[in-house]
C-alpha cells in the first residue's frame, strides 16, 4: 500500500483519488479552499442557487465509469442525469433563430433546412460525418491512453478528412474551423454555429486546428446532460465516493513545496509548515504553479509544454435573480451570437486594441425547484468567454461587460429588465482566487495537430513520483476530460510504466 498525497480537490484530482484508494493506496488531499470540486462550485444567496462553473454535461459515461469502478452504488443513483432538449436555441447576428434537438442528426438537419434554408442541414449533417472521422482517429490516443507514447503524432497529424472539391476535380484540407465554414458550410449562420462550439471551449476557430470539428461532434453524438441540482451535484457525489473509499481530505490546506529525495518526489509541505511524506504526489494545479512547487525541472525540449507567456481566455459570468417565473416554452441553453464576429475574435486575441463590442452570450435557465426560492422566481446563468487579460480589476470594464451580457439576455429572456432583483458578477478574478488558475484562465480541452499547442503536457513528469491531473494536464480541460486524467493517472500509478489507458 503506497501514501498518495494528492494537491488540490478539483474534479480530476478527486476522480484519481477514488480509483487509487480503491486499488488500496493511502489516499490524502490538500486543498488551499475551503471546498471541493475546483470550478465546479455554486453561489447561493436569498434562496436561489447557481452554477458558477460548468453548467452542461457532456459524456456522462466517464462519470459513470468513475462509479462502476470505484463502488457498487452507478452514477444514476446518486445524482440524476436530465437529458436536455433542445440542446440549444442560437440566435444569429441576422435575427434568424434555430433550435436544434438533442442527439439526434435527423432532427438537427430538418431544423437548420428550415430556418436557414434547404441544403444548410445537409452541409451541417455531412460535416457531423467528417468532424466524425476525426472523432474516430484521436479519441484513443487523445483521451485514453498517456500521452508519452503519442504526442508527436498527435502534433503533427491533422485528423480532419480532406473534403473533394467536385469543380477542381482535387481535395482540400480545411486547416482550421473557421476555414471548414468558409470552404464547406458555406454560410455566415453555420459558420457561427460551428464557431460558437468551438469558442465556447476558449478557442479562437481562426486558429484551432480542424480537428476542434470533434467538440460539436461530441455533443451530437453523446447528448448534452444536466445534473438535477446542478453540476455542483455531480462535484458533491464524487467527493463523497471519495469519502467512502477512505480517502482523507485537509481543506485550508495549501501547498508550498513538493518534496524530494533521491531525486523522486517524497511527500509535500504546506504553508504553516507541516510535512507530509508520501511515495506518490499527484498534482490538480496550474502547471505555471506546478513549476513553482518543486526546484526540479518538470520539462525538457522535445516534451509537450503549457505556454507560459499567453494564458488562455477566460468566462465572465451573471448570476441573474429573477422575479416571476420561468415560461413553459423557455429553452435551457440560448447561444445569442456576437454582432460582430471578427471583432469578437480580434478582442479576444488582443484585449489592448479597440473597444470591445458584445461577445458570444450563453443564457442557461435550467427548470430545477432547487435553484430557486419558489415557482415565482426563477435564476438564471449568463456567461461570455473573455480575455483573461483585460483590466477586470476596472470597475469600467466590469460595467461595460455586465451590460453587453445583460443587453444579449434580453433575446432569450422576455422582460429580463423588468424581472430582475438582483445580479452577481463573476469575474476572471473571481475564477483565480478560488482555482488558483493564473489570470482565471479556463484550461481548453487537447486537440490534435496544430503542431502540439494545442495538446497538455503528459500526466508524468520529469521528476519521478510527480503526476498532473485535472485540466491543465493531459487530455485536457473540460468537466470530461478532467474524469479522464483521473483514470490515467490512477492507471499509472496502480499499473506502472505499461499502462495503456483505462479499458
Amino acid at each position: 500500500m503506497a501514501r498518495i498525497a494528492v494537491i488540490g480537490a478539483g474534479m480530476g484530482a478527486m476522480a484519481a483519488a477514488a480509483r487509487l484508494a480503491v486499488a488500496g493506496h493511502r489516499v490524502a488531499v490538500y486543498e488551499r479552499t475551503d471546498t471541493y470540486g475546483g470550478a465546479v462550485r455554486r453561489f447561493e444567496r436569498d434562496g436561489f442557487a447557481f452554477d458558477t462553473g460548468p453548467g452542461l454535461l457532456t459524456l456522462p459515461a466517464v462519470y459513470r465509469d468513475l462509479f462502476v469502478k470505484t463502488g457498487k452504488q452507478p452514477l444514476e443513483d446518486v445524482v440524476e442525469l436530465v437529458q436536455v432538449d433542445p440542446a440549444a436555441r442560437h440566435v444569429f447576428a441576422d435575427g434568424t433563430q434555430v433550435s436544434l434537438p438533442n442527439a439526434s442528426r435527423a432532427g438537427v438537419v430538418a431544423s437548420l433546412d428550415e430556418a436557414l434554408g434547404a441544403g444548410a442541414g445537409q452541409r451541417w449533417g455531412d460535416f457531423l460525418v467528417r468532424a466524425r472521422e476525426a472523432w474516430d482517429r484521436t479519441r484513443r490516443p487523445l483521451l485514453e491512453e498517456p500521452l508519452w507514447p503519442n504526442w508527436q503524432v498527435l502534433a503533427e497529424r491533422e485528423p480532419y478528412p480532406a473534403v473533394p472539391h467536385k469543380r477542381l476535380l482535387r481535395t482540400r484540407r480545411a486547416s482550421t474551423p473557421a476555414e471548414i465554414g468558409a470552404w464547406e458550410l458555406r454560410d455566415e449562420r453555420l459558420a457561427a454555429l460551428l464557431q460558437s462550439h468551438v469558442l465556447a471551449y476558449g478557442l479562437d476557430p481562426r486558429t484551432a486546428p480542424a480537428s476542434a470539428a470533434v467538440l460539436p461532434y461530441m455533443e451530437h453524438a453523446f447528448g448534452t446532460w444536466y445534473v438535477r441540482g446542478g453540476i455542483r451535484e455531480l462535484a458533491r457525489a464524487v467527493y463523497e465516493r471519495c469519502l467512502q473509499r477512505k480517502v482523507e481530505f485537509f481543506f485550508g490546506a495549501e501547498v508550498t513545496r513538493v518534496l524530494e529525495k533521491d531525486v523522486r518526489a517524497s511527500g509535500v509541505e504546506l504553508a504553516d509548515g507541516t510535512v507530509a511524506e508520501a511515495d506518490h504526489v499527484v498534482a490538480d494545479v496550474d502547471t505555471a504553479r506546478l513549476r513553482d512547487l518543486t526546484e526540479h525541472p518538470l520539462d525538457e525540449d522535445g516534451d509537450v509544454r503549457a505556454d507560459p507567456i499567453s494564458p488562455p481566455p477566460a468566462r465572465f459570468t451573471l448570476l441573474l435573480a429573477l422575479r416571476g417565473g420561468r415560461e413553459p416554452e423557455a429553452v435551457h441553453r440560448t447561444v445569442v451570437h456576437a454582432p460582430d464576429a471578427e471583432i469578437e475574435l480580434d478582442f479576444l486575441a488582443s484585449p489592448g486594441g479597440d473597444q470591445p463590442m458584445c461577445p458570444t452570450v450563453t443564457v442557461l435557465r435550467p427548470d430545477d425547484p432547487a435553484l430557486r426560492p419558489d415557482g415565482a422566481h426563477e435564476s438564471v446563468v449568463v456567461s461570455a468567454v473573455v480575455s483573461s487579460e483585460a483590466a477586470w480589476e476596472d470597475e469600467g470594464t466590469v460595467r461595460r461587460y455586465t451590460d453587453f451580457l445583460l443587453e444579449a439576455a434580453q433575446r432569450a429572456v422576455p422582460g429580463l429588465r423588468e424581472r430582475l432583483l438582483w445580479h452577481e458578477v463573476r469575474t476572471p478574478v473571481h475564477t483565480e482566487e478560488e482555482t488558483g488558475a493564473r489570470f482565471g484562465a479556463v484550461p481548453a480541452p487537447a486537440l490534435a495537430a496544430g503542431r502540439g499547442r494545442f495538446l497538455h503536457p503528459a500526466n508524468t513528469t520529469r521528476l519521478p513520483g510527480l503526476y498532473r491531473v485535472g485540466g491543465w494536464s493531459h487530455p485536457g480541460g473540460g468537466l470530461p476530460h478532467a474524469g479522464m486524467s483521473g483514470a490515467l493517472v490512477a492507471g499509472l500509478i496502480v499499473e506502472g510504466p505499461e499502462f495503456r489507458g483505462s479499458q
